[in-house]
């Protein structure tokens, strides 16, 4: 795709941890010269064009998460994915977890956590993301724990997370997360830096207000905000 991919580097015990942002919920880490993809939707790059991965993530099923594809594309032998129980079966040689499971791959831990609706509702009674299903992500790189939170609202599983040292929180009501929404789960799980994503068109300014008494929590707009 033409329009250009923002990456950064975080260090770790491990060496440095490098973020490519692609676009939505579509996210690499490089750690160690180990790939790894988190939802990666065609919309967002030619995977056919990036190099093979060592582990791809999938938080759920909806279209602009799943892509088997991408996953596809991105396959080698020896290549390892997960994704959460529904998504399975669309998934050649994935692993399922449920929520609260854990697994490891290529040195890397994986901690699966609930992400779902408590107030965004495609209809009464019918959330966009019901309980039980979709899995946030903490990933551990050496002694830096990542959580890619997929698609959630600020649940109570969420703002137990302790030690978090980055977070990619969505941003897109009524999906996900409104700002202040935000704001609360970062209060109570405290990471180090975090990343609003899945928010393409956000405005920056309005997180950044509710969280300038917590000047500790890093604020970083890769998408839409500055």
């Amino acid at each position: 795709m033409s329009r250009e991919k923002k990456q950064e580097s975080i260090p770790t015990s491990g060496g440095d941890l490098r973020i490519t942002f692609l676009g939505h919920a579509s996210l690499v880490f490089d750690w160690k010269d180990i790939l790894v993809y988190a939802d990666p939707v065609s919309t967002e790059a030619d995977f056919a064009a990036l190099p093979k991965a060592d582990v791809v993530l999938v938080t759920h099923g909806h279209f602009d998460h799943l892509d088997p594809k991408a996953v596809a594309l991105l396959s080698k032998p020896g290549t390892e994915i997960f994704c959460d129980p529904e998504s399975r079966a669309r998934l050649s040689r994935a692993h399922a977890l449920k929520n609260g499971e854990t697994a490891s791959s290529h040195g890397l831990g994986i901690q699966a956590v609930p992400a779902y609706n408590i107030t965004g509702m495609r209809s009464e009674g019918v959330p966009f993301h019901p309980r039980g299903i979709g899995n946030g992500y903490v990933l551990a790189f050496g002694d830096v724990r990542v959580y890619v939170a997929g698609d959630t609202e600020n649940t109570p599983e969420m703002k137990a997370l302790k030690n978090i040292d980055v977070a990619f929180l969505p941003m897109m009501r009524p999906y996900t997360m409104s700002p202040d929404m935000i704001a609360d789960a970062v209060r109570a799980m405290r990471p180090k830096i975090l990343y609003p994503y899945h928010t393409k068109d956000a405005d920056a300014e309005p997180l950044r207000r509710l969280l300038r008494d917590v000047p500790e929590i890093e604020v970083r707009f890769r998408y839409g905000g500055n």
